[in-house]
């Protein structure tokens, strides 16, 4: 059995892991988040735990001995972290050199998800890992800051880079733009997207699967781990529309400059998944097939 840790196991991403990794057997689960638990799991432990306490994160690897431990938490709202620097980078990146300095005393591997935001969206083609980060946004920053920290303070580790996540959220959990889109026409709503910011959105089924297969590896470094499609926002909401058979005709695309977002964001930030590919096995689900399980 092999003792895993999810730190941030009441989020979206976090969530779908440790169900992921409850179902495929084999692993000795605790999951923690700083609120109770939304969804218990008959074969899982959970803990409630700020990842700011970091004696308490510190206590928490010291008692669980994990083999692998997993973050998927983060202040993770652009907007949010554009106007509360001082809370960002204490989520962002203090709490994860924490859990790397803790994941290093102890031995343990650690798998730390990253974002696509880390990049300035100036490349003319799709990002790989090794392209040098250069963020737009204090968000960005803030994560890239937490890569660093991980490579810096853990011999053992996998910083993982998604973009746009989606899928079926619990009760509880934060949604994600397909979702909106998709609630947003079925109420008969107009919605307006960006049409010239480009991204390859991501199947929350598809990390729980590459993060489980960057468990059993020993691999150092960085990893993206999303679609294979790369998509404007404007597409993704039109492809939403016509999975479920909804009026595209409420979809208003706007551009960037229209939008006038308070928060800068990248253009394009798209990223290759050939390393996970070859190195992993990857493959990602396409947009159709990830939406499936919001019917």
């Amino acid at each position: 059995m092999m003792k895993t840790l999810i730190i941030g196991a009441n989020g979206f991403t976090g969530r779908r892991i440790l169900q992921h990794l409850s179902q495929c057997g084999g692993y000795e689960l605790t999951g923690c988040s700083l609120h109770k638990d939304i969804q218990p799991e008959s074969n899982s432990h959970f803990v409630q735990v700020d990842i700011n306490d970091h004696p308490a994160i510190g206590r928490l690897i010291g008692e669980t001995r994990p083999d692998v431990v997993i973050n998927a938490s983060a202040l993770s709202v652009p907007d949010y972290c554009e106007s509360h620097h001082n809370e960002a980078h204490a989520a962002n990146v203090l709490a994860v050199e924490n859990m790397a300095r803790c994941c290093e005393q102890e031995g343990s591997r650690f798998i730390h998800l990253s974002t696509d935001f880390v990049f300035d969206g100036k490349n003319p083609s799709l990002y790989t890992e090794e392209d040098i980060p250069a963020p737009v946004n204090y968000y960005g920053l803030s994560k890239y800051q937490g890569e660093l920290a991980v490579a810096a303070n853990c011999s053992n580790y996998a910083n993982v880079r998604v973009v746009v996540v989606y899928g079926k959220a619990l009760p509880g959990q934060h949604g994600n733009i397909l979702q909106l889109v998709k609630n947003r026409l079925e109420a008969g709503q107009e919605i307006w997207v960006v049409s010239d910011q480009y991204r390859t959105p991501t199947w929350v089924g598809d990390i729980a699967v590459g993060v489980e297969k960057l468990m059993h590896v020993s691999l150092n470094g960085t990893w993206h781990i999303c679609g294979g499609e790369c998509l404007s926002i404007a597409d993704i909401a039109y492809r939403v529309a016509d999975y479920f058979k909804l009026d595209r005709s409420l979809i208003i695309p706007v551009t960037t400059e229209e939008m006038n977002e308070a928060t800068p964001r990248p253009r394009f930030s798209g990223l290759s998944i050939e390393k996970a590919k070859r190195e992993l096995g990857y493959t990602p689900h396409t947009l159709e097939e990830g939406m499936a399980e919001m019917r």
